[in-house]
Order: structure tokens, then C-alpha cells, then sequence
């Protein structure tokens, strides 16, 4: 058992320090869905305690929680959900409290035949699509788009919800704060969990007015300990606190954090002539490239919820994820719909789609983790904002039961309290049948459409089983990757023009394979730097270190891919003109997260890690409109 560069000592004497009963790590649903519940249980109709505070005696159990973005809600995506976890929580939930939310009415799965000509499909493929093709009228092929006859029970989301999460997120908070019992504190990086031995005895917040390299400048304020009886993890797939536990005490046998997915999406408030019904839900798949997918939900007050999903497993190491956005949004089949909107906001983010496989330990000694990072990701259905609202619930009622029994947060106790209710969930069930649904992506897009068919069509007996890999296997070198395509020659030229001026080649590289430069018209279709800059959606507050960091300088100057500035969501990765190691540019970051999974290279010595590190930061993306 190795110990985490990150696990700190207890604090020294100059630095801050809290006490709290519990401390909460990051504010997504899961950590809703956490605070809500346990909320309702801390006081009694008079509002005397019902459970009393070991850090503040004769008051209620203090529980906070710190979230890294500078406001509740920010950056965060569209969803469509069952909604059961939620409903169960609310059982009276009217979705018209929720701004932007309403019931799916409608939802269909479309395949997207390329209309230009360009994307990258084997022999297979091209003889399916021309099928389409010759017998379109019959088929009702439409808008280069074939519509399946019938939705497969295990992807419908009848009676579900589709809603911004963000606008969700930012309706959680208002009724936990109206409460008084449980306390949210935004732009509050927590840089990792503190450690006695191996328990964990409370938090650390990252340190502030450093330099980009973390050394005391100016104005240095070393971050606050907060010591707690019970650290809830709910940072998400690429959270610090996670990550470091995961490296201190390792993955369960058989377990693995391979498989991830880039989720670059968009809001756009649609015109009054737009026919797209509120609760109108697509889901496409086969362009921009085959194992591109992409969705578009329709929320209420003209407001429509669009992106694409590029996964790990992707064959191309240019992984442009805005420029195939566009071309996504130009699609006839998309573009109808769109017609006439204008673009309100933007982002993206990493999703963690190993789902059950990618299940770290849940529980020890006083500490417990829930949510995204948790492994409670559907990956056959395609959800996980009720699963990780779930997980939140489940803890908070074992939480409940352990401190009103007067118990410490130990491993057993946790176990017994959470774990149990957890694998006994009907949550639980539906992920056991997910677990392989989505092995026969590491073959290749058919396999893996076929796998996830066969999974869901007989409850998981049946898949397409394929060898996991980590995900830097899947970034081939781009002579490889484009050969009978682009000469290598040409290749290694355009590779010298981006690095003399400090950009990626993916734009040199697509034109040259056949993609046409998106049309710009500066209200639906605009250029990635004016994304970024929209409304000031990206901000990043001084003082803090960079959390993006090259570990092995050698590694990145032997690298002729540089697949983490093709990947870079916000452009904030980019070429050194003098070659190396890339530079990192806080400003425009908006942690999305895909350098950690799009560096095409290992850790020296530890081949499951890449040579990225994401560590503790503030600013990123100021919307809740996502």
C-alpha cells in the first residue's frame, strides 16, 4: 500500500483550522441528494436537536460542504433522467419550480449518415449506409438521418424529466441554505483529504496567493483544515480528494479507471417560430464520426440542451470535440431544430464511463464516497444524475442511523450502514446488469452497438467481451492514425507549422481530410475563443496554483501526439513554440478533465496513470444555464 503524494500531515500551528461533524467534497447531485436528507433529519419540529453535535455541543451536527466552483451550479450539463431517485425525494415535485425543467414527452434514437463525406467508417459501415441510401423512401430515411422504428426499453425515460442541471443544482442549494442545518461554501478548492495513519481525519482547502507552481508569493493564506468525524467524497470522476484515496489504497481486484468521455454541450434559446416541443428528446449516433454521439433536449421556455459525447475509446487521436460539435449542430437532422436559435452558453465535461468496473472502494475509516466518482454511472441506460442522487440518499439515511446510535464513522460501521443499503438498491441491480454492456466499444463501434443491444436485450447474460485497456492505448500516432490518408510527410509538416505558432494541428488536419471549415454566423455558429469568452463564462481567480500539471518533463518532450492539446475542451493547453513540454494557461480553463485520459502517454512507472496530473482549482466556467 503506497502513500498518496498528496495525503497531508495534520496541520502546523500557523495554518487555520475547523472543526466540523461532517465535511462534504464537491456539490453535484450526489451531494444533493446527501444534504437534502440529512437535512430533514437533524432537528426535531421544534427545532431542537435531534442528533447533537460532537463539534459544537448542544447544536445539531454541523455538516458543510465545499465546492470548487466559484458559485453552486456552474459548468455543469443538460440532463434526462427517470427521475426516480429525485421523485422518491420529492414525491409532490412540481418541474415547473424547476427553471428549465419539464416532463420527456417525446424521445427518439437516430442514426446519422455523413452528408459530407469525410468521417472515418470501414467497409461494414459504408455498405450499411449506402443501403440506407438506396432505400431511403422505404426506410423513411430523412434529413440524412434513419430513424429507429423502436426505442429499446432499457434507454426510455418515460415519465422521466429533462432539465439544466445547473438551474437544478442552484434550486437544491436556495432550499438547503433556506433550511439553516447544513451549510454550502462555494470557491472552496479542497486540495486533499488529512490523514492519522490511514483514517482520515478531515480536509484540507487549497492554499492561496501562491504562484503557478504553488510556491508562497504575496498576500500567501495557507488553506483551512477542517477536521470532521465523516469526509463525504462527492468529487467527481477527476475530483483530488478521490483521486488521492485511490492512489493511497488502491482499486478493488478487478476494478479500473479506463474508460472515459468527453461531454461537450451547449444552451441555446430557440426562436418563437420553433416548433421543438418542450420535453422533445433526441439521441444520435454515427456523426460526426461513427462513435461520436449526440443529444438534444428540448426544455421549457424555448430553451434547448444540445452536445456530443467523444469517448476514450475513440480511433483518432485528433479529438477536436468543438469543431465536431459544429459539425454535429450542421447535420440537416440537427440543424432543423436549430434553426434560428442563438447560442447562450457552453462547456464540457469529463464523464466516467467504466460505470460498475470503475467502482472504487466505497467506504473506510471515516470516510465514505458517493456519486459520479463512485462508479453509480449507468452505462447500458446512458444516466447517472439520479443514480448519483441516490448514492447521495443512501449515505445520508446510514449516516443518520450511525450518529443517532452514537457510533464512530468507522469502516464496519459505514459498511454496515451504507454498502448494505446500497447493494440491496434496485440501483445496485440495474448496474450489475450494465457492467460489460459497453466492452465491445474497445473493438470498435459496431461490436459495441451490437454489445450494448445484447446487454440490455437479456439483462446482461449476453455481450460482446473485449480486453480493457487504459485509455492512452487508444491514442495512435497520427502518421499511423491518418496513413492512405495524409502522407507523413505532409504530416510532420503541418506539425512544425502548429508548434512555430503555439497551436494545435487538428484544424490542418481535418481540412485536410475532407472536413469543411464550419460557417460562422456569430449567433448559433461561433468561433471556440468567442464560446469561451460568452457572457465572461470563463474566469479563473488569482492566487491559486495551476491544477493542471505535466509530471515527467521527458515524457512530454519525447511526445510527437500532443493528443492533450488536440483534447483541451477550453484551449488552454497548447504547443511551447520551442517544443517540450506544453503550456498551461489557467485562464481558459474550464476542468472539464479530459487531459488526464487524452495524454497519450503513462506515467513512468505506473502505466494506469497518465502523465497528467489534475489537482485542486478554482475559476472555470460562470453559467448555470449548462
Amino acid at each position: 500500500m503506497s502513500e498518496s503524494p498528496a495525503a497531508s500531515s495534520l496541520a502546523s500551528p500557523e495554518r487555520p483550522s475547523v472543526a466540523v461533524d461532517v465535511a462534504c467534497v464537491g456539490f453535484g447531485p450526489a451531494a444533493a441528494g446527501f444534504l437534502e436528507t440529512i437535512s430533514r433529519g437533524l432537528a426535531n419540529p421544534d427545532g431542537t436537536p435531534r442528533i447533537q453535535s460532537r463539534a459544537m455541543p448542544g447544536m445539531p451536527l454541523q455538516v458543510l460542504c465545499y465546492e470548487r466552483s466559484d458559485d453552486v451550479g456552474f459548468g455543469v450539463s443538460g440532463v434526462v433522467t427517470r427521475a426516480r431517485g429525485i421523485r422518491a425525494s420529492f414525491p409532490d415535485l412540481d418541474p415547473a419550480t424547476i427553471p428549465t425543467a419539464c416532463r420527456v414527452e417525446h424521445e427518439e434514437v437516430a442514426y446519422l449518415l455523413d452528408p459530407i463525406g469525410a468521417s472515418r467508417r470501414g467497409l461494414l459501415l459504408r455498405t450499411k449506409d449506402a443501403f440506407l441510401r438506396t432505400f431511403a423512401r422505404i426506410l423513411g430515411v430523412r434529413d440524412h438521418a434513419f430513424r429507429l422504428p423502436w426505442l429499446p426499453p432499457f434507454l426510455r425515460k418515460d415519465g422521466g424529466l429533462t432539465f439544466s442541471l445547473g438551474a437544478f443544482q442552484q434550486w437544491n442549494a436556495a432550499r438547503l441554505m433556506g433550511t439553516g442545518l447544513v451549510q454550502i461554501w462555494p470557491g472552496s478548492p479542497v486540495r486533499e483529504p488529512l490523514f492519522e495513519g490511514d483514517r482520515v481525519v478531515g480536509i484540507r482547502l487549497a492554499d492561496q496567493g501562491v504562484e503557478k507552481d504553488g510556491k508562497p508569493a504575496a498576500g500567501f493564506s495557507p488553506g483551512m483544515d477542517v477536521r470532521a468525524d465523516l469526509v463525504v467524497v462527492a468529487d467527481g470522476p477527476v475530483g483530488p480528494v478521490g483521486d488521492a484515496l485511490n492512489r493511497r489504497f488502491g482499486m478493488p481486484p478487478g476494478h479500473h479507471r479506463r474508460e472515459w468521455a468527453i461531454g461537450m454541450k451547449a444552451v441555446a434559446e430557440l426562436p418563437e417560430s420553433s416548433s421543438l416541443k418542450p420535453g422533445t428528446v433526441l439521441h444520435t449516433l454515427g456523426f460526426p464520426e461513427p462513435d461520436a454521439f449526440g443529444f438534444l433536449y428540448a426544455l421549457s421556455n424555448r430553451t434547448v440542451s444540445f452536445g456530443i459525447f467523444l469517448p476514450s475509446t475513440f480511433a483518432l487521436p485528433v479529438r477536436a470535440t468543438y469543431r465536431y460539435l459544429q459539425h454535429w449542430m450542421a447535420h440537416p437532422y440537427i440543424r432543423r431544430h436549430l434553426e434560428g436559435a442563438t447560442l447562450r452558453s457552453w462547456g464540457a465535461k469529463t464523464l466516467y464511463e467504466s460505470g460498475r468496473l470503475g467502482e472504487p472502494l466505497l467506504v473506510d475509516e471515516g470516510w465514505a464516497r458517493i456519486g459520479e466518482g463512485s462508479g453509480s454511472t449507468n452505462v447500458l441506460t446512458n444516466s447517472g444524475v439520479d443514480e448519483a442522487w441516490t448514492t447521495g440518499v443512501l449515505l445520508a439515511e446510514g449516516v443518520l442511523e450511525i450518529a443517532a446510535a452514537g457510533k464512530p464513522y468507522t469502516r464496519e460501521n459505514l459498511e454496515a450502514a451504507y454498502v448494505r443499503r446500497r447493494r440491496t438498491h434496485p440501483m445496485d441491480r440495474e448496474s450489475r446488469i450494465a457492467t460489460h454492456a459497453r466492452d465491445g466499444f474497445r473493438i470498435g463501434f459496431i461490436p459495441g452497438v451490437v454489445g450494448t443491444g445484447l446487454a440490455g436485450m437479456t439483462r446482461g447474460l449476453l455481450r460482446v467481451p473485449a480486453r480493457s485497456r487504459p485509455a492512452h492505448a487508444f491514442i495512435r500516432p497520427l502518421e499511423e492514425a491518418y496513413r492512405g490518408r495524409i502522407p507523413a510527410e505532409e504530416i510532420e509538416k503541418m506539425r512544425r507549422e502548429a508548434a512555430a505558432a503555439g497551436g494545435s494541428i487538428h484544424d490542418a488536419l481535418m481540412d485536410r481530410a475532407g472536413w469543411p471549415r464550419p460557417a460562422l454566423d456569430g449567433k448559433l455558429f461561433v468561433s471556440h475563443q468567442d464560446a469561451l469568452l460568452l457572457g465572461g463564462k470563463v474566469q479563473a481567480p488569482a492566487g491559486f496554483a495551476d491544477h493542471v500539471v505535466f509530471v515527467d518533463r521527458a515524457t512530454c518532450e519525447a511526445c510527437t501526439i500532443k493528443s492533450c492539446v488536440e483534447a483541451c475542451s477550453a484551449q488552454a493547453i497548447t504547443l511551447a513554440p520551442e517544443g517540450g513540454v506544453p503550456v498551461f494557461d489557467r485562464e481558459k480553463c474550464i476542468h472539464c478533465g479530459g487531459c488526464i485520459w487524452n495524454c497519450a502517454h503513462p506515467r513512468p512507472g505506473d502505466p494506469e496513470r497518465s502523465n497528467v496530473d489534475f489537482r485542486a482549482g478554482a475559476g472555470g466556467l460562470h453559467s448555470a444555464e449548462n
